[in-house]
């Protein structure tokens, strides 16, 4: 969102004048669209990257803002919360070098950046997901302190009506539930940006739209969230349900997620689409706006800024979002792609980069009139699917069904170097990051390389411990510089010793055997026998924790026949002791000494969460 004073739309007369302003905006919009305004020549390319910074111990950190304090310049700005930062690349016209010009820029920044990192003891990650994210880092306490991220989670939530709802099922399954839109900061990418021709802008999007399921399939980073395998680029479905502003109701509901990749091809001209993203999706916030109009701007001979128009977009997500922007005094209209994923390193992105630009610029002269070739379902259908098996994907194209390597490497590559050879991009370059991606199709993308590693880790150390591992190996191959295509298994890293400053939560069991305190006692008895049970923890209806039962209190009813006339509530403690995830191992053991104990449960917000048992910390 590039308006970074906002304030909510919260009485009549400051909707009044929001609501004019986005009126004005549009014609005048139109009125620049009529008169061939435009700049198109030469065209231009830019990009953001979103990153992520991790404390000394490889979780998120706290100090994005006294971070980005020291590294002080321009290029850099805040993200929402307290472990993202971004860099807006400048923006190059598409010819020539401009893709190796970039990727030197962006490496030189990111030095810039790592370097000052290290003087908050922090590393800097590019990765579309961090790894080591878990849920005390999605609380409000991370959200970087600036009031527009406030004013916009806030408004979201206002216009759902209650908290959000996160489900995404893959080959694992993540359940959860929050007050705000923090779970946007999860994602990181690498936002590419095309100039295009406004008088073809309805073939130019609808091209884009149809492409990015293909693209998407071999970029894939972002397999995990919290540990969970879910989709291979899970960024996808965690967005659209971070910011989604729909209520689940028992009532049909038409309306599409602010965050999707759209309802139809796009039609008439791109004001005719920034309508149409009007009627969708309900303006939130409002800013403080110049005196003049637009109107009165472009009598005046002045390009407005259109500040009521972007604000709205900016508040909107399609995949492919249509932005409005000035160069030189003249006005642009650009392709956001914002699927793309950050990472796993530099070259991955630009050859990711190009790779886009050089299909969009390719697009076949059949290709035109999209909607009488192709149904918008398949594209839609193409999109979702690369986005849960990446390269493992299956196409609908040219009413044929192809896998990701055939269309890849037999449509999609010769189509790039086609159309990068078309804006007269250096062949040398074309030849270096294309070959990246055919590399990749013949070996493997990020989301492969990362499921990979982390079973590996899985099978010797405890979840965080095996997360931690993982992102220092990210940093590790990123700072190298290597493309992903050439990784090999994460190595065993020696990490900083952090026995002192353990928690629970590094080393506590998540797949626990609980019993309901209504239970028999014979059926749990024989639920501990089964299992091999030594500590079972109970619940009440509201699955709150009000006890403990161990082994040594009900192996002596093994024989007796009473036990299938006692409950569970007759045998057990009713006042057991626990500890959270964020209590240290020092303190655990403590408590376990003193009380005799050989499990603790572990409860975070009233909810039992883990169970901590001597055989975890020995």
């Amino acid at each position: 969102m590039g308006t970074h004073t906002v304030k909510r739309l919260s009485n009549s007369e400051e909707r009044q004048n929001y609501f004019y302003r986005l009126l004005t905006d549009l014609e005048a919009l139109e009125k620049m669209l009529q008169e061939g305004a435009f700049s198109t020549d030469p065209m231009h390319i830019g990009a953001e990257q979103e990153f992520c910074l991790v404390n000394e111990h490889w979780e998120p950190s706290d100090q994005a803002v006294e971070v980005l304090e020291t590294i002080n310049e321009e290029h850099f700005t805040p993200e929402l919360t307290r472990y993202n930062l971004e860099i807006n690349l400048d923006p190059r016209p598409l010819t020539g070098t401009c893709f190796s010009d970039m990727h030197q820029q962006l490496n030189k920044l990111l030095d810039h950046a790592q370097k000052a990192a290290e003087k908050h003891k922090n590393n800097i990650i590019i990765t579309g997901i961090l790894p080591t994210i878990s849920t005390p880092y999605l609380k409000l306490d991370y959200m970087t302190p600036k009031e527009r991220y406030k004013i916009l989670s806030d408004a979201i939530t206002e216009v759902r009506g209650s908290n959000m709802e996160l489900h995404i099922k893959g080959v694992d399954e993540i359940n959860l539930h929050h007050d705000s839109i923090m779970y946007e900061g999860c994602n990181t990418s690498f936002q590419t940006h095309l100039q295009i021709d406004p008088d073809d802008f309805a073939n130019t999007y609808n091209w884009a739209q149809a492409i990015s399921g293909p693209v998407l399939s071999i970029c894939t980073n972002s397999p995990m969230l919290m540990g969970r395998e879910l989709w291979e680029e899970t960024r996808i479905a965690l967005f659209t349900q971070s910011v989604d502003t729909r209520k689940s109701t028992f009532l049909l509901n038409e309306r599409e997620p602010r965050v999707g990749f759209g309802a139809g091809w796009a039609e008439g001209t791109a004001a005719d689409f920034f309508k149409e993203s009007i009627v969708r999706f309900r303006s939130l916030i409002s800013t403080d706006f110049e005196p003049e109009d637009s109107l009165e701007q472009l009598k005046e001979g002045i390009t407005p800024k259109l500040s009521a128009l972007n604000l709205h977009n900016g508040t909107v997500y399609p995949w492919n979002r249509l932005c409005y922007g000035r160069t030189h005094g003249k006005p642009h209209l650009r392709i956001e792609n914002r699927y793309l994923p950050s990472g796993p390193t530099t070259s991955d992105e630009i050859a990711n980069m190009m790779f886009w630009v050089g299909v969009m610029l390719g697009r076949p002269k059949e290709w035109d009139n999209i909607h009488e070739r192709m149904d918008f379902k398949d594209a839609k259908k193409n999109f979702f699917n690369a986005a849960r098996y990446g390269m493992a994907a299956q196409f609908h194209w040219e009413d044929k069904i192809m896998p990701t390597k055939e269309l890849i490497l037999h449509h999609f590559l010769p189509m790039a170097y086609k159309g990068l050879s078309r804006a007269n991009v250096s062949r040398k370059d074309a030849e270096h990051y294309l070959g990246l991606i055919e590399n990749r199709v013949n070996s493997q993308n990020g989301s492969e390389w990362m499921v990979k590693t982390y079973r590996e880790l899985r099978k010797e150390y405890h979840a965080p411990e095996a997360l931690r591992r993982l992102t220092a190996t990210l940093f590790d191959r990123s700072y190298k510089g290597y493309p992903v295509d050439a990784w090999k298994r994460g190595r065993r890293f020696e990490l900083k010793d952090t026995k002192k400053t353990r928690k629970v939560g590094d080393l506590m069991s998540t797949k626990i055997i609980t019993a309901q305190e209504d239970d028999s006692a014979a059926l749990v008895l024989g639920m501990m026998k089964w299992n091999d049970i030594h500590h079972l923890p109970v619940l009440n209806d509201a699955n709150k924790l009000v006890g403990m039962l161990t082994w040594k209190a009900v192996e002596v009813l093994g024989e007796d026949k009473r036990v299938y006339d006692l409950s569970i509530q007759e045998v057990m403690n009713r006042d057991p002791e626990w500890v959270s995830p964020e209590t240290l191992i020092s303190e655990a053991k403590d408590i376990m000494k003193k009380h005799n104990l050989e499990g603790l449960p572990v409860v975070m917000e009233n909810t039992l969460v883990g169970i901590l048992t001597s055989n975890d910390i020995h």
